[in-house]
């Protein structure tokens, strides 16, 4: 049967817009801060959305019925899974389709990329059909009727994987007479970040089916710790500003250490009513959740990690300006403070901010605790379809891993504190995820399933990889037509994906790997027309 799920209109409105990934890197108090940011929503009936709701006309939600599981006979239920079409570009008769994979995240929010973004340029450089096909259990493309252990069984990457193929090889377009289901038709395969491991593992599962792929900021290495992805936030940023904040959680770890400061220091970031320290250190981890969020567009990029940045050094009004200039713990650059606290300006400027823009988010009424605490296990506990947090941390404790923690290695600079350890960050899983019937999350997540697909060394003819120069996801490896693999200079996520209405508006960097990216893929195209044309 096919489950069909009534879901009340306010309910709706926030499934339609998955859970922030950036945010639920932070682990449990990611949580935390989804939660307020719902809570925050639904007082000013303002959705969090990257990207404006779907207002084109042009592209209307469209279905496609799947088996909720592909490869057993534990269920017969099906549901409806959404997607859009761009015709903008398609000519009759020498098609190819392009579909992007909607990833963690509502499917409606990757509209730009069928509008403006590559989709589009792709499909007007070939006459082309754009497609994005939202992921299952994400969006409105829900298949059970919550989110419990048990209903979450089928989210993973062989399910998934499995409803790409299966819409390839089988959707029927409306409006259009001719048959473009693969393999008769090119089909080109493209994602970034998590949707980028899944263009690439698409095109190693279903060679026959996916002609090409285009894996963006392809994670295509899962690991149980993710200690380096700080790392590279730390070697990327800017200099100063990854100095002072690495001495200032030299700082903070070391007054935890002793104690006797730690409730003024609590004070000075607004939360003196924190219990756990750990809880602490992971409040203040939150403005590097916005790294990733960079983009070269600034209508949809966010500049909250640089606007962070630039706060570290402000100099207080009582000091000198050129203070700024001084070396971190220069005695005319400390603060100090009743109780005996006495920190760099650094430090107080980083209090400032997470007062400012973190802690003033817990509403009149709440404690600290309540909405920082990350130690009461039924605030996680709740099941419901709204709780779409669960989703991507599902994947998380049991395929993906990434828990970011701090270097394993001592002696290794680090800008979150040493007591971010796997320990903390994996708790989640046990605290949001009881035993079921039918399933039980692993006590680490199975990363085998995603690395015996390539890992690193993913490679296959058409399957082209495109990262930025910071997020080292790919090995260096030889750029040609048929395995390309790009480089995007100062490049951060999946920087490729953005396009403007206007090309000519777009950096020349943007403009450079859009051309090399149509370069590629007309390449591809010549090479099925030929080897069509011998049978």
């Amino acid at each position: 049967m096919i489950l069909r799920v009534v879901v009340l209109s306010t309910l709706g409105c926030l499934m339609a817009h998955a859970a922030n990934s950036n945010l639920l890197r932070l682990g449990p108090q990611g949580v935390n801060f989804w939660k307020l940011d719902q809570l925050h929503s639904s007082n000013s009936q303002q959705l969090p959305l990257p990207h404006e709701p779907n207002n084109k006309p042009e592209f209307t939600a469209q279905w496609f019925e799947q088996p909720l599981d592909h490869f057993g006979s534990s269920t017969n239920d099906t549901f409806m899974q959404r997607y859009w079409v761009n015709k903008r570009h398609y000519q009759p008769g020498s098609s190819v389709v392009f579909l992007l994979d909607g990833g963690e995240t509502s499917g409606e929010a990757r509209i730009p990329f069928l509008d403006t973004g590559i989709v589009a340029i792709l499909a007007r450089a070939t006459g082309g059909l754009g497609i994005v096909l939202e992921h299952r259990y994400y969006g409105e493309s829900i298949a059970t009727k919550n989110l419990t252990t048990d209903s979450l069984r089928f989210l993973n990457n062989a399910q998934s994987a499995a409803d790409s193929a299966n819409f390839m090889a089988n959707v029927q377009f409306s409006g259009i007479d001719e048959n473009l289901t693969a393999p008769g038709t090119p089909w080109i395969y493209y994602g970034g970040s998590y949707a980028g491991a899944r263009a690439a593992h698409m095109r190693v599962l279903y060679p026959d089916l996916v002609y090409g792929a285009i894996a963006s900021s392809a994670v295509t290495h899962a690991a149980i710790i993710n200690w380096e992805y700080m790392d590279i936030i730390r070697r990327y940023a800017d200099p100063t500003c990854s100095l002072h904040l690495q001495k200032a959680i030299e700082t903070i770890d070391t007054i935890l250490d002793h104690r006797v400061l730690s409730a003024p220091l609590k004070a000075l970031f607004g939360v003196h009513g924190l219990k756990h320290d750990v809880d602490f250190v992971s409040l203040i981890e939150s403005p590097l959740g916005s790294w990733q969020a960079k983009v070269w567009d600034p209508q949809v990029g966010s500049t909250t990690f640089d606007e962070f940045c630039a706060a570290l050094n402000q100099p207080l009004g009582h000091k000198k300006p050129n203070m700024t200039r001084l070396e971190y713990g220069h005695p005319d650059r400390m603060v100090s403070f009743p109780g005996g606290l006495k920190v760099d300006i650094a430090i107080v400027n980083y209090g400032a901010w997470i007062k400012k823009h973190v802690v003033s988010r817990c509403p009149e009424g709440f404690s600290h605790e309540e909405c920082f605490g990350t130690f009461d296990d039924t605030h996680y506990q709740d099941t419901s379809l709204s709780e779409i947090w669960r989703l991507w941390l599902f994947q998380v404790c049991t395929e993906w891993g990434y828990f970011t923690t701090a270097p394993p290695d001592p002696t290794v600079p680090r800008i979150i504190s040493k007591r971010i350890d796997l320990e903390y960050e994996s708790k989640i899983c046990r605290q949001a995820y009881d035993p079921g019937e039918h399933f039980t999350v692993p006590t680490l997540p199975n990363v085998t399933v995603v690395n015996e697909l390539g890992d690193f060394d993913i490679a296959m003819d058409r399957l082209a990889i495109i990262d930025g120069e910071g997020p080292d996801y790919a090995n260096d490896r030889e750029d040609t037509m048929l395995r390309p693999f790009k480089i995007i200079p100062n490049g951060v996520h999946h920087y490729d994906e953005y396009g403007l209405q206007n090309p000519d508006d777009e950096p020349p960097e943007i403009r450079k790997i859009h051309e090399e990216m149509v370069a590629f893929v007309q390449h591809w195209l010549r090479d099925w027309k030929a080897d069509s044309q011998e049978f």
